[in-house]
């Protein structure tokens, strides 16, 4: 599924790119734009949820949208904890979902 946005000519952001990027999400290529976040990108391809909670496996994807609240964290290129929100996405970045288990849990 293509990237949704608004075409740059109704856009009030007045977008300087239409530059098409590709991020790999779980080993799945997502296509997206230069400038969006890697949220942006998500919720663009239709991803709602990206993140499961360690208590009561519920699913997570973005709450605040500002980087505030950690509902939508990920790992990017090997980095652990990484707001999805805050990040933009960079043609080629290497993204996984990341689910932990509780501290202390054990899975005997």
């Amino acid at each position: 599924m293509a990237a949704r946005r608004i075409p740059a000519d109704r856009d009030p952001i007045r977008p300087t790119s239409d530059e098409p990027i590709t991020v790999m999400v779980d080993g799945t290529p997502v296509a997206g734009v230069r400038g969006q976040t890697i949220a942006g990108v998500l919720l663009g391809s239709g991803t709602l949820a990206w993140r499961i909670t360690s208590a009561g496996q519920k699913p997570r994807g973005v709450f605040c949208g500002i980087g505030v609240c950690f509902d939508c964290l990920i790992v990017v290129d090997g980095q652990r904890d990484v707001r999805a929100c805050q990040r933009r996405a960079v043609d080629g970045a290497v993204v996984e979902t990341q689910h932990d288990p509780l501290p202390g849990a054990h899975n005997d």
